[in-house]
């Protein structure tokens, strides 16, 4: 494992293949009758333990984050606090998996309707968010009973098997909870050929989650499926400005905009769009590029070398076709010893239509913005994406909050608020944006199969 901002050496990871996957998915189905039959309060203390570990242990698990992924280490601080509640909140959960009776239609009967573990269940994660993103699968699929396989990101394997360190210790069994690291094709494959595995949730690329849906329907594994995102923030005239761009530089600049829910298109309303985009300019060079593991650092680089070729591309293409640069736009040199990922907070004034950065996931900390002059014509902007995960909009407006909120074709939406992200609520997309949800309670659904007893008496 490379340091992004350094390529210095961080760690030798085991390369492991689809034997390894299977072996892990073996280890799950052994362990899952005994887990299954748990009660759950004793499953629930356990989180509980596993989630207290974690917070305590939370400076080591982010200054691993930051060497590996190269956010800064506030945000992998903040990370990490974010992880832990996933597995507070799905400890409360175990102890509300209830069933139902429903009224028969004879007097000589009776219908029960239970709600029961699916099984083994794979999380297949990215690496832009590598605690956060295995314990908000893996806190639900364990409250409900499941026992897990975890397959993260290649480039950010640390954390993850750092969290399995964890689960031990805090008492989960052997094979409750099984991390492997290796090629993600052929680990993939095992796991989604594997009989015990019926359920797969995964968050990453649109493209390979449409690979991963083709997969699973050989064995109608169920799937939950987060992928590409092309969020739309929307500033109308009435906006609190300070906050919206508050909730711009929140959404759009986090983790080096390398976030499925950040802001990739600003949409403002004519009279205000000037002053917003100068406000977002300044904010955004105001902000501090450096090495993740310094203080004060809110900008680290670039994941790798194509995340980088990417940005620079869509900079340059939204220039080619009339864009003004209002701030950035170039590398950032750091010095001897560091990469040249590290790239400036930018802002792009007037941006076209059709401009890629309009039109694909960018991933990178560009903010472009052009104006609208109706809500008719900023929805219709806004909702021109095959992608649904996550929007935005900053109105004074309570009326068009509601119209807004609810004409807008996304799984996510953010009123006055560029941090919508919170363990107890639903997250998950609409579109090619992906299906099920993780968070809140709607997340145990997802590792849960509904069985109908009919009982004659």
């Amino acid at each position: 494992m490379l340091d992004p901002a350094t390529d210095a050496p961080v760690a030798r990871v085991p390369r492991g293949g689809a034997a390894d996957a299977r072996d892990a998915c073996d280890a799950a189905a052994r362990a899952f009758p005994a887990w299954r039959s748990r009660p759950a309060r004793e499953r629930a203390l356990l989180l509980r333990r596993f989630a207290d570990l974690v917070t305590e242990r939370r400076e080591d698990l982010a200054r691993t984050m930051t060497r590996e992924q190269g956010k800064p280490l506030s945000e992998s601080r903040g990370e990490v606090a974010y992880a832990a509640s996933f597995l507070e909140w799905a400890s409360g959960e175990a102890e509300r998996v209830y069933g139902e009776t429903v009224p028969a239609s004879t007097a000589d009967r009776r219908i029960l309707v239970l709600r029961q573990p699916v099984g083994v269940a794979a999380a297949i994660t990215p690496w832009n968010f590598p605690a956060a993103m295995i314990t908000r699968k893996v806190g639900p699929a364990l409250a409900a009973g499941c026992t897990c396989v975890v397959k993260p990101a290649s480039r950010t394997p640390l954390t993850a098997l750092a969290l399995g360190g964890l689960a031990m210790e805090a008492g989960l069994p052997p094979g409750t909870l099984n991390v492997v690291t290796g090629e993600a094709g052929p680990m993939g494959d095992a796991i989604l050929s594997h009989p015990a595995v019926r359920k797969v949730s995964f968050t990453g690329s649109t493209e390979t989650g449409k690979a991963l849906m083709a997969r699973a329907a050989g064995r109608v594994t169920r799937l939950s499926l987060e992928l590409g995102g092309h969020a739309p923030f929307l500033v109308f005239a009435d906006a609190d400005l300070d906050a919206a761009v508050a909730g711009a530089v929140a959404t759009k600049f986090r983790n080096m905009g390398q976030t499925c829910i950040c802001a990739n298109r600003f949409l403002c309303e004519e009279p205000i769009c000037g002053e917003f985009t100068e406000r977002l300019a300044r904010a955004a060079s105001a902000l501090r590029v450096g090495y993740g593991l310094d203080e004060g650092v809110e900008q680290g680089p670039l994941v790798d070398d194509a995340a980088l070729a990417k940005v620079e591309d869509h900079v340059a293409d939204a220039l080619s076709r009339g864009a003004r640069l209002a701030c950035g736009g170039r590398r950032v040199d750091m010095g001897p010893g560091f990469t040249r990922r590290f790239y400036a907070p930018t802002v792009l004034a007037d941006v076209p239509a059709d401009a890629k950065v309009f039109r694909e996931e960018t991933f990178g900390p560009v903010a472009p913005v052009r104006s609208f002059r109706t809500e008719e014509e900023a929805l219709a902007l806004a909702n021109d994406t095959e992608y649904g995960l996550a929007a935005y909009l900053f109105t004074r407006d309570v009326a068009r909050v509601w119209r807004v909120a609810e004409a807008l074709e996304y799984g996510i939406v953010g009123a006055n608020d560029g941090a919508p992200s919170t363990a107890q609520a639903p997250f998950g997309g609409v579109k090619e944006s992906g299906f099920g949800r993780e968070g809140g309670k709607y997340a145990m659904d997802e590792y849960l199969s509904v069985k109908f007893v009919s009982w004659r008496i």
